[in-house]
């Protein structure tokens, strides 16, 4: 059973998740806060598994509350939940299990609940150095107006969108306010650059044609080009990544 704390400056708020919380049978006890003050002396008191946080709050709002919990021995998963989209990247920084906007729906809250049962398996497991280093980087994407957490090794390739970059997985695709030059920087150790407007990931690679007067890499169900510019660096990555073009 785990253990959660609410905290939000409105009571019809806390109310309404602590319902939706209570129809879990993997929640158990459910402490309330109207303030980030009253979480944190709560929490002093009553350590708790997660912590659901609202993030506009007079005083210690939930991001301020969430550095607070960093010093903790134990400390909380966290999910923020709140009517602001623009958080999202900042409750990344913070390490969030999840990011609900409200109203909350079931099934979402569903979701985030198993998150937090995934987290505190991980905690709970002793770690080597490798098993630590093998977790998957997760990112902040909003699609229909819902912002979730995907897995970075989800991601099959990167499409530049002006100054922003659109995220292909399997099943969907998400605008990043990201420029692709940084995400080319960051994930340099499993992306490489194809084109000016495509950033692959060398795992998701089903196809290579680098040879005749058009080369191409198949990822998925697409087709990306290959700039002759860029064909040397690639030809590069994949002899050290194993892989074998064709001819």
């Amino acid at each position: 059973m785990i253990s959660v704390l609410i905290a939000d400056d409105e009571q019809p708020a806390i109310d309404e998740l602590a319902f939706l919380l209570g129809q879990d049978p993997r929640i158990g006890v459910i402490h309330q806060a109207a303030s980030g003050a009253e979480a944190i002396r709560l929490l002093t008191r009553e350590p708790v598994d997660a912590a659901f946080l609202d993030i506009h709050m007079p005083g210690l709002n939930g991001f301020d509350l969430a550095r607070a919990m960093q010093r903790f021995e134990r400390r909380p998963a966290l999910v923020f939940v709140t009517a602001d989209e623009e958080g999202a990247l900042e409750a990344f920084d913070l390490a969030a299990v999840d990011y609900l906007l409200k109203p909350v729906r079931t099934e979402r809250l569903q979701r985030s609940i198993t998150r937090i049962v995934e987290a505190l398996k991980a905690q709970a497991t002793p770690a080597t150095d490798a098993a630590a280093s093998a977790q998957p980087e997760m990112i902040a994407v909003t699609l229909g107006g819902t912002t979730r957490m995907i897995r970075r090794d989800e991601v099959r390739y990167v499409q530049a969108q002006g100054d922003y970059a659109r995220l292909h997985t399997e099943e969907a695709s998400y605008l990043v306010r990201v420029p692709m030059s940084d995400l080319e920087r960051q994930w340099s150790d499993t992306f490489v650059r194809i084109h000016r407007s495509y950033l692959v990931a060398i795992p998701h690679l089903a196809r290579i044609r680098l040879g005749g007067d058009h080369p191409s890499v198949t990822v998925g169900a697409a087709e990306l080009p290959v700039s002759r510019r860029l064909l040397p660096a690639l030809r590069e990555r994949l002899e050290s990544a194993t892989i074998r073009p064709r001819p």
